[in-house]
């Protein structure tokens, strides 16, 4: 509903809703019934209890910390993260007094070493952004429930069609609603699922701060929910497709995508996951120039840094996603320079695969 603020039928109403006497709408800043039938799809697509939806993807994950953490606390990441959120972790929450401890692997042992009586949250992204890394979300589950700490997983590459964290002992997932759960690149918004507990602690920041998702987003996000598995499904067959044809490119050295028999965690994907995603990066050699020109030379690709879209997009993380972190985490979360990650789009593969060939073959 596109309104700012809702009418009551008399004062005394007004003020029983405003003090939470009575149920009712107030103001879009925190109640929007577009909105909240957004956040009952999407907590009931995550088979979780409540969510809360928010004006971004990093707008979701700023709500959780802020919305919930004390200074004096402590997180455990992964270092194998979307450049934007270990910006925040690493250089915006130490302003306030939360510490963050990295995680070098998804190794059981390192995150149990690495808490402590002060960790509130540990936090990880499961496939990794770019390099489509693999977590085993229960372990790592087991691992914060023995320790009293309560695991948050973002579920942005694979979204609820694919894989549902909670199902696996994930207390909270993350989502960037811009990615697949819109689909064609029309909105920008985030949220965070959970607990009614914890949405109720949100809530009640969200009502003091305002980082809320717009009615109208939430209502292509709404039209987005209604696809989701149809695209999801279409986007893991086309990358698929895509990523065994990569794999013996003479141009490309290595290719990242939980869907090849070669990946690390290949067989832990085939578990957790549906389909292996729509997302394959890949090595190219001859570093950046070589990237850069590969990159350019393409015609049907959409070079942004935006991905689920219904077009194929294509990026040099170590230039933009991953641009504003320093050369040495880049390098601790195996960001090369010849590294691309393409969004494989729901067009014709054989369209994107002659694409991609001609542009790699010409560098």
């Amino acid at each position: 509903m596109a309104t700012s603020s809702f009418v009551f039928e008399s004062a005394a109403q007004a003020a029983a809703v405003f003090g939470g006497d009575a149920d009712g709408l107030v103001y879009s800043r925190f109640t929007n019934p577009t909105v909240q039938v957004f956040e009952k799809r999407l907590a009931a697509l995550e088979q979780m209890q409540s969510c809360i939806a928010a004006a971004s993807g990093m707008a979701a994950i700023n709500l959780l910390f802020m919305g919930t953490m004390r200074s004096g606390e402590h997180l455990v990441c992964t270092r194998n993260m979307f450049g934007s959120t270990v910006n925040q972790v690493k250089n915006l929450l130490p302003r306030f007094g939360i510490e963050t401890s990295w995680a070098n692997s998804f190794e059981p042992d390192e995150w149990a070493g690495l808490i402590n009586n002060k960790t509130r949250y540990l936090y990880l992204e499961t496939p990794t952004n770019p390099l489509t890394e693999v977590a085993d979300i229960k372990a790592i589950a087991d691992v914060a429930h023995a320790a009293g700490v309560k695991l948050v997983v973002d579920n942005c590459f694979c979204t609820p069609a694919l894989q549902k964290p909670a199902l696996f002992g994930a207390d909270v997932v993350i989502h960037s609603a811009t990615k697949y759960l819109d689909g064609q690149g029309r909105c920008v918004g985030g949220a965070v699922v959970g607990s009614e507990e914890l949405i109720e602690e949100l809530t009640s920041y969200m009502r003091s701060v305002g980082p809320c998702m717009s009615p109208f987003n939430a209502w292509v996000f709404l039209k987005g929910l209604e696809t989701l598995s149809l695209r999801m499904h279409q986007h893991s067959r086309n990358a698929s497709v895509l990523a065994d044809w990569l794999e013996s490119h003479p141009a490309v050295s290595q290719v990242h995508y939980p869907g090849l028999s070669i990946h690390p965690q290949y067989a832990l994907a085939k578990q957790q996951q549906k389909a292996a995603g729509g997302i394959v990066s890949f090595e190219i050699k001859g570093g950046t120039e070589a990237a850069w020109r590969t990159i350019d030379r393409t015609k049907l690709c959409s070079i942004t840094a935006n991905l689920g879209d219904s077009r194929t997009t294509i990026t040099h993380n170590a230039t933009t996603t991953h641009g504003r972190i320093s050369a040495e985490d880049r390098q601790a979360s195996g960001i090369t320079d010849g590294l691309v990650r393409v969004s494989v789009g729901l067009e014709d593969v054989d369209d994107i695969q002659q694409d991609l060939d001609e542009a790699l073959s010409a560098s």
